[in-house]
Parts: structure tokens; sequence; C-alpha cells
């Protein structure tokens, strides 16, 4: 006798696909049946939509996944610089042609890290497009950059030999490593293989200046938080914020933040660090799945 959980596993595989997104091959992930209500999962630095492989299985019953790689990271294609405008606003449009292509109108977004910025660029671009809100790890307030967000702005302003090579430290193993480890729980619990595919696709020509240049442009998300977050108090959408509180890039204060603009924010904590997932994914998978579903 096939089990109820085999049945719902034949029905709804994870697929791993690719699409043209002008010209550029874009890898995602893809589960859940079109027909369910979508969600959008937006990684982060230095990972992929690999950082969603253990989410995606928990909801893809009840939900439409889509998670894509940005160009130069993940298994999407990685242009050379001279052909492709590597920035996070450029990236939100890609990201939004994914959707159209996908035929996705209208869908609940998960931001985390870099994915908040090209999240909300899409949003303000077409406010309709959101549904509801989740947040990870994902800033949008001063509150919460980091001492080492602030240094990479000041290195890069700095532009000598020396300012440069210490943000190139930040595309190195080492770091890579302490991003996936520090404030963690039980470092055990923690795929290698995570970091170490990262860092695997880091390592690819042209690659570390390319992410020199995503550090470079994101001074340009920080000018826009002031109206990111006037657009997020006139949607008013419904936000679940699930944070590592240990994380050392986006620190806690910025999770507590949305309150002042979303003050019915529902907001959950977990002992863990910056990728919250690899520790926390099967309470974060109900949160979420209680969460949309009391909305929808």
């Amino acid at each position: 006798m096939i089990s109820t959980l085999s049945a719902n596993a034949k029905e709804y595989p994870v697929y791993h696909r690719t699409i043209k997104v002008d010209g550029i091959n874009i890898f995602y992930r893809e589960a859940g049946d079109p027909a369910k209500p979508a969600l959008l999962l937006l990684h982060g630095f230095p990972s992929s939509s690999h950082n969603f492989r253990t989410l995606i299985p928990l909801l893809k019953d009840d939900f439409h996944l889509l998670a894509p790689d940005y160009p130069g990271f993940g298994f999407s294609d990685m242009p050379p610089m001279s052909a492709f405008d590597y920035t996070f606003d450029n990236y939100s449009r890609y990201i939004e042609k994914f959707l159209q292509l996908k035929g996705v109108q209208q869908c609940s977004m998960y931001f985390f890290d870099y994915g908040a910025p090209v999240g909300m660029r899409i949003i303000q671009r077409n406010p309709a497009i959101l549904e509801h809100l989740i947040i990870q790890n994902g800033n949008l307030y001063a509150e919460g950059l980091s001492d080492i967000l602030k240094s990479y702005r000041k290195n890069i302003d700095e532009n000598t030999e020396a300012s440069r090579a210490k943000v190139y430290q930040a595309f190195e193993l080492d770091y890579t490593k302490f991003e996936y480890l520090h404030g963690v729980s039980d470092p055990s619990k923690i795929a290698p293989e995570a970091y170490q595919l990262d860092q695997l696709l880091m390592d690819r020509p042209g690659n570390k200046e390319i992410q020199y240049q995503l550090k470079y442009d994101y001074r340009f998300n920080i000018a826009e938080y002031p109206q990111w977050q006037q657009t997020l108090r006139k949607l008013a959408p419904k936000v679940l914020i699930v944070w590592g509180e240990n994380d050392p890039v986006f620190l806690k204060p910025g999770a507590l933040a949305f309150k002042k603009d979303m003050p019915d924010s529902e907001i959950h904590f977990y002992p863990t660090g910056h990728f919250a997932l690899e520790e926390y994914v099967v309470e974060i998978a109900e949160r979420i799945r209680v969460f949309l579903k009391a909305n929808y």
C-alpha cells in the first residue's frame, strides 16, 4: 500500500529547470501545483536556490514554489561583466521577467539576504504582484546593518590595493564557512556541502569580480530603504519574520525594526546564525505553512 507521503512526493516532485530570460539561462527549482498560491524564494549571498533545498519539499504539497538563481549565482549563466549589468536593479528585472514567463501574476515572497533588495525593487515597480511577505535575515532598515556591511563600503570607497583585498576576503572559504557557522546552536547540523558548493561556484574565473561589483552596488539598496519602508506601510501586507538572531551580517534590531512600519508583523527568532534554514528548516516551514494558510 502506498503511503500518503509517498503519493504526495510522487505527485509533486521537485524539478530542477532552466529558462531563458533575455538570452540568459536562469536555473530554478520548482515544486507544487501551479494552481495553488505561489511562493517566490529569493536567495542571498553567497548562496543560491540550493539554500531552499530542504524547505521546498516541506511546503510543496500546499504551495507552488519557485526558487531562481540570479545570474552569476548557483547554476544560472554567468555572463561576463562586459555583457551583463550586475546590479540589484537588473537582478530584479530579470526575476520579474522570469515570473512573467512562468505566468505568475501574484505571489507571496520570501526575502533572504540579497533577496530583500531584489524583491523590493519588483514590488516597487509592481505593487500588485505581492500577496504576503516572509522575511528571513533580509534587511530593509539601518538598524540591521552590521559593522561587516559598513566595512565593505568603507574599503570600497578607499579603493586602495589593501582595502580591495579586505573586501575580497569575503569571497574565500574561511568567510563562507563563517557565514554558515557563526552563531549556530549546533555546528554538526550544518551540511558542509552547502558552503563548499557556494565556494566552488564563487571560485569560477571572473566571479569574484562580479561579487565585488555587487558589494559596491549594495549602497544603492541602503539609499532606497526609506522608499521601501514607505511602500510597505502603504501596502500593509501580512508579514512573517523568521530570523536567525545570532546573524553577524544582518542584526536582530533590523528584524525588530519592521514593527515600526508594519506593527502587526509576526516575528519568530531562532538561536542560530545567518543561514537559519540550515538548522531550523522544519520549524520555519511550519511557521510559513500556518501563516500562509491563515492569510489566503
